[in-house]
């Protein structure tokens, strides 16, 4: 009798799939790297000029995942990925390098980075919402909007306006999907008015006062949210972010990474449960006014909300931005531009030269005018206005 024949041995695990190597997309006339131009909305190589259509295997459609089963670590595995980050040690940002690539500046503030060889786990984007301005377009927004703030040193628009080129980074978002009711209870106002006897000049005088009659009651409010945006980076100021907004999520496209290339993306620094809180802050505030709707009256009193949540679904998606970090003398300045619309913020920049012009300049009209009225003083004594005359 034969022994029984052993097991084959088992393939190796794949390695972890890097993700910056497919945001590579060679020529196929000359072999150099491929990328994204917004302009075109097709891959073209700056070698040749040769130009590709954003096509290839059919990607499935943006969906939901469930926000328990993320919790609880039961994502499916096709939902994870791994990529190789740099992790910049002045403003936390993590960004996704090329494999060759080993040194290089954070685009988020201009700090000299070495990239370290470790990999990032996190949740797959869902979506993308592809640049739609080029970098020349969005380096004009970002001049024009230097040029609108007065005391800008001249020096800081003169240096961004022949500075090195801007980076076209995808920021990471969470959006959220959830059903909430809610209960309330809270005081209806109702307006009425009464009819006063005042004092005016030693005189008696009849006046109306508004006064509000509460009622109590309570009810039940619902809504469905869709997609709650909420920032998953800690790179730049929520300020600089929430200014960029409205964001057209309808025009998302499903995850391909040809959107990717020739521009960075960030991983996600907000933990899942964390962007959560942030997303029923932000679904409270709604709530809360609908409350106030449906108590109605001439004014309003909440007691109470009690909020079921249910169906908490999200998806993690790539939102574009231009981005310029300047160094000028010894500070930072960061500007930021929305990648579809052209909305600039930044870092407002003061001129001391311009505010202390400003300044004497201001003291020396008051001075100027103060002592022209000492000189004329039968021009505003005993309330009489001055009113020039133009020949």
């Amino acid at each position: 009798m034969q022994p029984p024949t052993p097991p084959a041995p088992e393939a190796p695990a794949p390695p972890p799939r890097d993700a910056t190597e497919e945001h590579r997309f060679p020529c196929e006339q000359c072999g150099a790297d491929l990328r994204f131009e917004p302009a075109k909305g097709r891959l073209v190589c700056d070698h040749c000029g040769h130009t590709e259509e954003v096509e290839g295997a059919p990607v499935p459609a943006i969906r939901e995942l469930d926000f328990r089963a993320a919790l609880d670590a039961q994502l499916p595995a096709a939902e994870m990925e791994e990529t190789r980050v740099s992790r910049c040690p002045n403003c936390g940002a993590e960004v996704e390098f090329d494999p060759d690539i080993h040194a290089k500046e954070c685009p988020f503030c201009a700090t000299p980075v070495v990239t370290d060889t470790g990999t990032h786990r996190h949740i797959k984007p869902r979506g993308v919402l592809p640049f739609a301005l080029d970098e020349s377009a969005a380096r004009r927004a970002m001049r024009d909007w230097l040029g609108r703030l007065w005391f800008a040193p001249n020096g800081l628009q003169q240096y961004a306006r022949r500075g090195r080129r801007m980076q076209g980074i995808y920021v990471p978002y969470w959006t959220f999907d959830a059903q909430t009711a809610s209960r309330y209870s809270g005081m209806r106002g109702t307006a009425y008015y009464v009819t006063v006897t005042v004092m005016r000049d030693g005189k008696p005088a009849q006046k109306r006062v508004r006064k509000i009659r509460w009622t109590p009651v309570s009810g039940r409010v619902a809504r469905f949210f869709d997609d709650v945006l909420v920032l998953a980076s800690r790179s730049l100021p929520k300020t600089f972010t929430d200014a960029l907004e409205p964001w057209d999520l309808a025009a998302l496209e499903p995850y391909r990474p040809e959107f990717l290339a020739g521009f960075r993306a960030e991983g996600y620094q907000v933990a899942l449960p964390e962007g959560y809180e942030e997303a029923r802050a932000k679904m409270d505030q709604v709530i809360r006014r609908d409350v106030a709707f449906d108590i109605g009256g001439d004014a309003q009193r909440i007691h109470s909300i009690d909020t079921a949540v249910s169906d908490v679904t999200f998806k993690h998606v790539l939102l574009p931005v231009w981005l310029a970090a300047y160094k000028y003398r010894g500070k930072t300045y960061r500007f930021v531009v929305n990648g579809r619309t052209g909305r600039v913020q930044g870092e407002r920049p003061w001129s001391a030269v311009k505010l202390a012009f400003a300044i004497v300049t201001g003291l020396l009209i008051a001075g100027a005018l103060g002592y022209w009225l000492a000189q004329n003083p039968e021009l505003w004594a005993d309330g009489v206005s001055f009113e020039p005359s133009f020949y």
